[in-house]
């Protein structure tokens, strides 16, 4: 069998197979001079249907390798001379995933943007590597939304139930490697990936239990979170990956919790993990133990961007400014801009003098927006998953809460193109939806509130600000918003 049919074969398996031809055109384009099978080169290539943007860009460990520039039939390739085995993100803004490759390895990738996940397939040598990862992902997003039933079993049940998925997923591996005969880097990363994907399993669980379901807290085995003794916090090849960093997110959740409920015991407090308290143990406790700086800045600048725009006051945004400090935060100027942006959003802090662009053009002020109670989200182009989570929830809630308006807020300033192209896509509610405008702070900033939400009085004041969509507890604050 020549190269180009060992490369395109796993294609005939695809959802779309009659892009068959367009794996044949990459390969003859690009993989030619990777023939040898000695070869320490490594090709990645491929193509993109609907694409977003006219590139694809090669990272690992947060540093871009390269950025590939598509042709005028949107496929893209580049044979790497001094690539190591590992985890790489393929990105095509907005979307990205992770691959794996070594030496010798010929990566093709297809993927259509109008489902950038479900449709992205991979072939070509070594391509089964990328694919188990891949496989994981998705099993693990349908483990996301399960988890919200699965925490209402009891804990012994639970224990079963993750044990079983663990079980399935080594049987897997196990399968693929009798035909495939990985190499040990690989069969490691699989491994880790099976053990952290079962460790946040339970790490999850133990959450959402003790804060809904207290009476299961209490029948949680004693060894039900022994794994914790093998979490390795510092683990340079699994950085990069949603799966590891997932789990230590979660880790952190649980053990400042933990820690409150110890020198506290005040549940409800306990639980809120917006508080200054809470955010400040997950701070200390990530630059504790970890070493790896762009692992443990990943962490600080969610949980920094977290406790700034949850605070409600000068004096805990100094309090937060200091935390940052001690841990010798590096982006600290940052973190200082985005201080001074959430004194604008104070609760009692009139919104009426801020502007925003509506779908027409106009630039109106919140005074002539916002006539009734009102809940405003904000959303970027740049979080697709996101965004469509927000949506997606935003609508239910219209039905169930008409006296309301729910307005949805763009950051992207500048991108207004996109942002209409985004909309028409979706068929997001364009009478409910505007972009900001007219704002001295850079994007980047404007993201830190993407998970932030704001309860408008018809006048025009924030009556609250320390809320996030979804929660369990929300409709709870909804009402209560609307009996005051």
């Amino acid at each position: 069998m020549g190269q180009t049919e060992m490369l395109c074969g796993p294609i005939l398996q695809m959802k779309y197979f009659f892009y068959l031809s367009l794996c044949l055109a990459v390969l003859v384009t690009g993989c030619n001079n990777n023939n040898s099978e000695e070869s320490n080169s490594i090709y990645i290539g491929g193509q993109i249907n609907n694409p977003e943007t006219d590139y694809v860009v090669i990272s690992k460990e947060n540093e871009t390798i390269d950025t590939l520039y598509l042709d005028e039939k949107n496929q893209f390739g580049k044979e790497f001379t001094n690539l190591g085995s590992g985890i790489y993100t393929f990105r095509h803004p907005p979307e990205s995933q992770i691959i794996y490759t070594e030496p010798g390895d010929s990566i093709v990738i297809w993927l259509n943007t109008m489902s950038f996940d479900e449709s992205l397939n991979f072939s070509g040598d070594g391509y089964e590597k990328s694919d188990f990862l891949l496989d994981m992902f998705l099993k693990n997003q349908k483990n996301n939304d399960l988890i919200l039933t699965y925490y209402k079993i009891e804990p012994t049940e639970f224990a079963k139930m993750t044990d079983s998925i663990k079980a399935d997923r080594i049987k897997d591996l196990e399968e693929l490697q009798e035909k495939n005969d990985f190499s040990e880097d690989f069969l490691n990363i699989a491994r880790a990936s099976i053990s952290y994907e079962y460790y946040d399993l339970r790490e999850r669980y133990t959450f959402l239990i003790r804060k809904y379901y207290n009476n299961f807290a209490e029948k949680i085995p004693e060894d039900f979170n022994n794994y914790r003794e093998d979490i390795n916090f510092n683990n340079e090849e699994l950085q990069d990956y949603y799966v590891y960093t997932n789990l230590i997110d979660d880790y952190l959740r649980s053990k400042s919790i933990e820690h409150c409920l110890k020198e506290h015991g005040d549940k409800k407090k306990c639980l809120n993990i917006n508080t200054f308290s809470n955010i400040e143990r997950r701070i200390l406790l990530i630059d504790s133990l970890s070493t790896i700086e762009p692992l443990k800045n990943e962490f600080l600048d969610r949980l920094s961007a977290q406790a700034i725009t949850m605070s409600e006051s000068e004096e805990r945004l100094d309090s937060v400014l200091s935390l940052l400090e001690k841990v010798d935060y590096s982006r600290i100027e940052s973190a200082r801009e985005l201080a001074q942006i959430q004194k604008n959003y104070f609760v009692g802090t009139s919104l009426n003098s801020l502007n925003a662009e509506n779908t027409e053009g106009k630039i109106l002020s919140y005074s002539e927006i916002i006539n009734k109670p009102t809940i405003t989200y904000a959303w970027s182009l740049y979080a697709p998953t996101h965004h469509r989570w927000q949506h997606h929830i935003i609508k239910d809630l219209q039905k169930k809460y008409p006296e309301l308006d729910f307005l949805g807020v763009n950051i992207d300033l500048g991108e207004r193109e996109e942002w209409l192209r985004t909309l028409e896509t979706f068929g997001y509610d364009k009478n409910n939806e505007f972009q900001i405008t007219k704002r001295s702070s850079s994007k980047e900033t404007y993201k830190k509130y993407l998970n932030k939400v704001f309860f408008v009085a018809a006048n025009g004041d924030i009556v609250k600000g320390d809320l996030q969509l979804g929660t369990p507890e929300f409709e709870d604050q909804i009402l209560e918003f609307l009996n005051k």
